[in-house]
């Protein structure tokens, strides 16, 4: 059962780690970044709605007590992570903007201890000031910040919405079906963002050509979409839950981070994105430093089921 838990969470975090390099081919061809998260959230959305009204119905009801919930959820842990990061991404390589949404557990960390006064073991303080620690060192402070500034702004703002749905994910209970959570979350994101991206005016057209990111491979747009929304998205979320199933909250959580690192490696091989040695070194000691938070606050309650379910990442992105 645990080796089974391991698998599904490795391929699930490397099934994310398309999200973001599959989205450039949709920026690519047209699609404004807002546009190209609408058509993700709506895809997956109504593909789940679908799936689910069929092999298990019971998963869509929503307890009358949670609609609020679920308002909020698809509105920050959805709309807020997967805009922010779709948007960060056409400013900062994808790598980067996987290591701001990673962000995400040191802030958990922080809210645990400063809203809910939990006392946290000296571990987690340890690993969130390595973690800031080296996204210094991920976008060489002593520079100046060299790296685009409105980009790092909002890959931390999706990090807090993120962080967010963490927090959210610890305070439901038996009530809410996980798959459920999900596919209305998503639905209702995409419901959230319809004023934003306009649907009407997207350029559906674009979705008949290929594309080429700058630097990367030309792909048919419609082959990005589909592996975006198949893999990069209703599979990562299926696999991620199941994993978590299996999984002691601080398993799954580490293995789930492999998305930034598999981020880089999916963007270096479709679109051509390289880090430079600062980012790769500061990347893994981000990565080293939100790990030990991570474990730390697994240990200490109510943490754990703030940290069982890892986005684009879902995102996050």
């Amino acid at each position: 059962m645990r080796y089974a838990g391991l698998a599904l969470a490795f391929v699930s975090s490397w099934c994310f780690a398309f999200s973001g390099p599959m989205a450039k081919y949709l920026i690519a061809a047209g699609l404004a970044p807002i546009e190209a998260v609408w058509t993700r959230m709506a895809g997956a959305g109504l593909l789940l709605v679908a799936v689910l009204a069929v092999v298990k119905p019971q998963a869509l009801r929503i307890p009358r007590s949670r609609l609020p919930f679920f308002g909020l959820y698809a509105v920050m842990a959805v709309a807020g992570v997967q805009a922010l990061y779709f948007v960060a991404i056409t400013r900062l390589p994808v790598g980067i903007a996987l290591l701001l949404e990673f962000m995400a557990p040191v802030m958990v960390v922080a809210w645990v201890r400063l809203v809910r006064k939990v006392r946290l073991a000296r571990a987690a303080y340890i690993g969130a000031v390595v973690a800031v620690v080296g996204l210094g060192i991920v976008v060489e402070a002593w520079q100046g910040l060299r790296l685009d500034a409105l980009g790092l702004l909002l890959g931390l703002l999706a990090g807090a919405c993120c962080a967010g749905y963490f927090i959210m994910n610890d305070s439901f209970g038996d009530d809410v079906d996980p798959l459920g959570l999900i596919a209305w979350g998503m639905t209702g994101a995409a419901v959230v963002l319809i004023p934003f991206a306009r649907p009407w005016d997207i350029p559906w057209d674009a979705f008949t050509v290929s594309a080429t990111p700058e630097g990367g491979l030309t792909l048919p747009v419609i082959v990005a979409y589909l592996w975006m929304l198949l893999v990069a998205t209703v599979i990562a979320y299926i696999l991620g839950v199941h994993a978590v199933r299996r999984l002691s909250a601080a398993v799954g959580a580490t293995v789930a981070s492999l998305e930034v690192i598999a981020g880089a490696v999916v963007a270096w091989a479709l679109v051509g994105e390289t880090l430079g040695v600062f980012q790769i070194i500061g990347g893994l000691i981000v990565l080293s430093g939100a790990l030990l938070a991570q474990t730390a606050t697994a240990a200490t309650q109510p943490v754990p089921a703030a940290l069982e379910e890892p986005i684009e990442a879902t995102a996050q992105a």
